[in-house]
């Protein structure tokens, strides 16, 4: 069987590279925008002129930004707080995650947050969600061995991370989850690998800002609903 692997390149045009976009600017609720990937998801929906909530603990990381995003202070983690949130926009684009090394306290924070996610979508009729997993849950990916890797050394995360997916994969709602493998903090490049189903070959490292990228476009873009997508550099 064969797997069609694409390569984004900004320098490249429209038509070779970027998924159909949405004749409009989307509203958009970012989770996690405080994060190394939130940060760059809320930086690439204002740059592709989107509108933007941020729903946050605290705002302190988003002051950069002005009056150019919304911000909601808040415990995502609370299902009456997010559901209030949600209400009125397009779309939900997460980039949640628990911190490296995970606590104890942390060990289902994943499953909790989407239980809490898919609750709140569905009371509040939005549907479309782009969530960022990790590339550990690749079982059939050779170079790299991500599965393998994972299991030995991030059980925890494989895991939670597994089940998180599990739950949204089951709701009903208009899902689309990305499985980027090692996160860098290296510069947007535009340029990168994406594969349907499976972890593009040799992918070991992706920046956070070009995962960004991907996951705003694919929110634009209704082809991507009820896929796993795998990015690399």
């Amino acid at each position: 069987m064969i797997y069609t692997e694409m390569t984004y390149d900004r320098n490249a045009t429209l038509e070779q590279t970027a998924p159909v976009l949405s004749k409009h600017s989307m509203n958009l609720v970012i989770l996690g925008a405080t994060g190394g990937t939130g940060l760059e998801l809320v930086r690439r929906a204002v740059e592709r002129g989107h509108s933007v909530t941020a729903f946050v603990r605290s705002p302190d990381r988003l002051k950069s930004f002005g009056e150019r995003i919304h911000i909601e202070q808040g415990n995502l983690l609370d299902s009456a707080q997010l559901e209030r949130v949600l209400k009125g926009h397009d779309a939900v684009v997460s980039g949640f995650g628990p911190r490296i090394p995970v606590s104890p306290a942390d060990k289902h924070l994943l499953e909790q947050f989407a239980r809490v996610l898919t609750g709140a979508m569905q009371r509040s009729a939005v549907r479309r969600a782009v969530v960022e997993s990790v590339a550990f849950l690749f079982k059939d990916s050779i170079v790299p061995p991500v599965y393998i890797l994972g299991k030995l050394l991030f059980p925890g995360i494989v895991a939670d991370s597994a089940e998180m997916e599990r739950i949204l994969q089951g709701s009903g709602l208009d899902w689309t989850i990305v499985r980027p493998p090692q996160l860098t903090d290296k510069p947007y490049t535009g340029k990168y690998r994406v594969r349907h189903g499976h972890l593009p070959r040799f992918g070991f490292k992706i920046p956070r800002a070009n995962v960004a990228d991907y996951m705003i476009r694919a929110a634009e873009d209704r082809s991507t609903i009820g896929k796993i997508i795998g990015l690399a550099e």
